[in-house]
């Protein structure tokens, strides 16, 4: 009698994502499908169009039901995912009201040719795809204001037509869980515990998605093509949320380096998280600045977990996201008041607006040119467009001064390029000043806040010297200072290869600039992706740059790199890069001094 063959172990399959939240998680792959959302698109008599309308009432009252549900389980979860996911819901719930998107859903019913739900999905298409369609660089927050407006419509859309929402109650305990995309308030909902981490087939580094999942703490990876097609439900998976890497059915070898990382990973966030409290100070006894930057609110807490000392960039877009209107002076000024308080006398940099032809604001959008500008990156944005539209620029100024009475606060004037710009603004400032103590309820600190800029253009640093003579401080944006100097858009794919902060030209720029501060005896700060980089630390320390403001999770690591160095090491890497013909030249210099 034969032997039975046993049949042949899977073969091991490698895939390749982007990774959100590092950490390494082992386990069997469990899927959480999202029901397929069916729409009727068929045409409603013109005598039903009154039911459609209050089909759609209701289903506005159902979600907003659910999404004040929501909000009031915030308790139960991580705070940063409370942080995150709250003013999310805030959007959700304000779009519920009279906005733009029930505006027009309103409207396809009418007209008599959709249903409800074949407006709701009509309509969000059209607003999303109107949002991606404005000129400028900053795809990701056109993008995640597009996903808010389709994930409201979907929203509305099941509980129009009663169909299935997703639920992650089925899932084995320990598993990796594993979708085609997760929404933001799905995200909200998942318990950390419970799962070993996650993985999509759909979704990138940026949105709230990502951001929600850095929150919980789990090993993440989004954008894994063909995932759902490759792994066999419950096949046992590794993924590496620092790498991106997605192994399915994974060898002996596989699963004993996956766990040999597990355990670096460990030993490495025990060693960075006694860095907190030790100062930023070279071997040599030199002491740097690290601070962090704030684009949302919910980052507060990272901030002060990662021993940054201070905001050093403070974004002030997201306020004026996703609203009817401005923001006016009070809402504005409990909003710096909040973040300043939080800060706990720390230094906060606020940059004024930072919008314009290139990064356009739906609520501020009636104020650009009718006809789009032939080149966006190059027209009406930043301190030109607040000096064209002064009643924006007060109202923030005035709103910035209140605040800073709750701590040390800077003001930071995006996009300059010419010194008349900063003497412009601070008469401006002047102006706002003198008003507000004439209203004798406002309680004011003892002087206006100091005045600065970013550099962020070749002219700018060229004249960094005048400029000294105007303002209070520098911070070098090294994201656009990039993309000016070597006239290339880093969102653009034709110009992606050339476009690097390391190319020799950007990095003689950033001594140049850290020259002409120290002659002139202004402090500056380099801010930016760059700033971010440990591998670049040393680097940058030497071309003469002693601030530093970054993502709050960078920090330790920065501050690691900046620990085992010293200040000659740094001054002979940054002459050796310097003489370099290429960025690709500056990272082998780098990575040899690294021992790589």
């Amino acid at each position: 009698m034969k032997a039975t063959k046993k049949p042949a172990a899977p073969k091991e399959k490698r895939l390749q994502g982007k990774p959100v939240s590092a950490g390494i998680a082992i386990g069997p792959l469990h899927e959480a499908a999202e029901p397929a959302l069916t729409i009727c698109r068929d045409k409603p008599a013109p005598e039903s169009i009154p039911a459609e309308l209050e089909r759609l009432e209701d289903a506005v009252a159902r979600s907003r039901k659910q999404l004040q549900k929501l909000k009031s389980r915030l308790s139960a979860m991580p705070k940063d995912s409370q942080a995150e996911i709250a003013p999310l819901l805030d959007v959700y719930l304000h779009m519920l009201g009279a906005s733009r998107l029930m505006r027009g859903i309103k409207a396809r019913i009418q007209e008599g040719e959709l249903g409800a739900e074949a407006a709701a999905h009509e309509e969000a298409e059209a607003q999303a795809a109107l949002i991606m369609s404005q000129a400028g660089g900053d795809k990701a927050s056109r993008t995640r204001r597009a996903d808010e407006v389709q994930e409201l419509a979907r929203r509305l859309i099941r509980n129009l037509t009663r169909q299935p929402f997703r639920s992650f109650e089925g899932l084995p305990q320990g598993s990796i869980l594993t979708a085609q995309d997760l929404r933001p308030a799905e995200a909200a909902l998942i318990q950390p515990t419970r799962f070993a981490g996650i993985v999509t087939a759909e979704g990138g580094l940026d949105g709230h998605t990502a951001v929600m999942l850095r929150a919980l703490g789990l090993p993440a990876v989004l954008g894994v093509e063909g995932l759902l097609d490759k792994a066999a439900p419950g096949c046992f998976a590794i993924i590496d949320g620092e790498t991106g890497d997605v192994i399915l059915n994974p060898s002996k070898a596989s699963f004993d380096a996956a766990r040999k990382k597990l355990a670096a990973q460990t030993r490495a966030r025990r060693s960075l998280a006694r860095l907190q409290h030790l100062p930023a100070q070279t071997r040599c006894g030199v002491q740097i600045e690290l601070q962090a930057n704030l684009e949302l609110p919910f980052e507060l807490k990272m901030i002060a977990e990662s021993g940054a000392r201070g905001i050093g960039l403070l974004r002030s877009e997201f306020m004026f996201m996703n609203r009817e209107s401005a923001p006016d002076e009070e809402t504005q000024f409990r909003i710096y008041r909040d973040i300043i308080e939080a800060m706990d006398g720390e230094p906060v940099t606020i940059r004024l607006l930072d919008w314009g032809s290139d990064k356009e604001i739906d609520v501020l959008s009636r104020l650009l040119p009718e006809h789009p500008e032939p080149n966006p990156a190059l027209g009406l944005r930043g301190v030109r467009a607040l000096l064209q539209f002064e009643d924006l620029l007060e109202t923030q100024l005035a709103a910035i001064m209140r605040a800073a009475i709750a701590g040390p606060v800077r003001i930071m004037l995006p996009m300059v390029t010419v010194a008349q710009e900063i003497i412009d603004t601070r008469e401006v400032m002047r102006r706002v000043w003198r008003r507000l103590k004439r209203r004798k309820a406002v309680a004011l600190p003892e002087a206006m806040p100091p005045l600065g800029i970013m550099v962020e253009t070749a002219a700018a640093a060229l004249a960094a010297p005048l400029l000294a003579k105007h303002a209070e401080f520098f911070a070098i944006g090294s994201n656009d200072l990039t993309m000016y100097t070597l006239a290339a858009d880093r969102s653009s794919p034709g110009a992606v290869k050339l476009y690097d902060p390391l190319e020799p030209a950007v990095l003689r720029l950033l001594h140049l600039i850290a020259s002409f501060a120290a002659a002139g005896g202004v402090p500056v700060s380099l801010c930016g992706e760059l700033a971010a980089r440990p591998a670049a630390t040393a680097l940058l320390l030497g071309l003469g740059l002693r601030q530093f403001s970054m993502h709050g999770n960078a920090v330790p690591l920065v501050k690691q790199a900046i620990r085992a160095t010293t200040l000659l090491a740094c001054e002979e890497l940054a002459n050796q890069a310097l003489a370099a013909p290429d960025a690709k030249a500056v990272r082998e210099i780098l990575a040899r001094a690294q021992g790589g």
